[in-house]
């Protein structure tokens, strides 16, 4: 099929990656507590008890210190019914979203509830927390609600000497990506081993990949075909390692303007130290092997020193 012709190109992609932030003196004892089945709040100036605590007081924006351990009951205040849950959510068959007051608390907790049934549901209705097996120290270590006007009957969690500090959550989303007719073609040509450009019909500047023009903003008009070798106009070492890195630190990713093209591709830079990738430096694309390539970029493994007498600035100074 004519790549010019054929459809987009669609497919499922996946975000993922695990956040981990600091809790402080506050929110350390909340999640500290809720390791050990308690629930804590924090008394503001106005005598109110938030649930989860709030770290500064919003009336005198002092930092709360007074932390009173509430009730694992507490009441409904407004809800709503969940008939299909999403992945990642606290309960994997249907159940209510709930603002609920804790005993003891000014405030309201959002949580799930694990009514079984819509008609069970209704605001003022009482529930109890059901604790997680295993507690961490992460507000998941409630499970959920469930209708019930007493605690929970779970075995006191083991003591912790270690407060928890720390609170780490998995971000995850899932979406389908559908790519522009430009894109498409770009991404089809990659799958036969070239690189393909399109040009702007106002400015005459050739984009790759393809898209449209942020000068003038009007879509490209002309493909053009770029060689797979270019100059290197910016780069950064990387020498942080970090969570699902490909690569040992130190290495590099750098600009590379591909010859016939007016704006940088960003690449890993490969096959030379770190201490010598330097601006106008003239580099090679690195194909991964013919049965391999597909409609993706990581077709081109990485650039690689080209062994060709470095570009003069003048001729790169204009796509920094």
């Amino acid at each position: 099929m004519d790549i010019a012709q054929a459809p987009p190109l669609s497919a499922p992609m996946d975000i993922a990656f695990d956040y981990t932030r600091s809790l402080g003196p506050v929110l350390g004892r909340f999640m500290t507590g809720l390791r050990d089945r308690r629930v804590y709040g924090g008394r503001t100036s106005d005598g109110r008890v938030h649930v989860p605590p709030l770290e500064y007081d919003p009336l005198t924006h002092a930092p709360v210190t007074d932390l009173v351990e509430v009730s694992p009951t507490g009441t409904v205040v407004s809800w709503s019914w969940m008939s299909r849950p999403l992945e990642g959510q606290p309960l994997d068959l249907p159940f209510g979203w709930a603002l609920i007051r804790l005993d003891g608390a000014d405030t309201a907790l959002l949580h799930a509830v694990d009514a079984g049934d819509p008609g069970r549901m209704r605001t003022g209705m009482r529930v109890r927390i059901r604790w997680a097996a295993e507690p961490v120290g992460h507000i998941r270590d409630i499970a959920c609600f469930e209708p019930g006007d007493t605690p929970f009957s779970a075995s006191p969690a083991a003591a912790a000497s270690t407060p928890v500090t720390t609170m780490t959550t998995p971000i995850r989303l899932h979406y389908r990506h559908t790519t522009s007719a430009e894109e498409s073609r770009y991404l089809r040509a990659l799958a036969e081993g070239r690189l393909l450009g399109q040009r702007c019909p106002v400015c005459r500047k050739v984009y790759v990949p393809p898209r449209v023009c942020p000068a003038d903003g009007v879509p490209p008009d002309e493909e053009v075909a770029v060689a797979d070798r270019g100059t290197v106009t910016t780069f950064c070492v990387v020498n942080v390692p970090f969570a699902g890195q490909r690569l040992d630190p130190p290495y590099v990713v750098a600009q590379v303007l591909l010859d016939g093209a007016d704006i940088p591709l960003p690449h890993l830079i490969v096959g030379c130290p770190a201490e010598e990738v330097r601006m106008g430096m003239r580099v090679a694309a690195v194909w991964r092997e013919p049965e391999r390539w597909s409609t993706t970029p990581e077709n081109i493994a990485h650039f690689a020193p080209a062994g060709e007498p470095d570009a003069p600035y003048e001729s790169y100074a204009d796509h920094l």
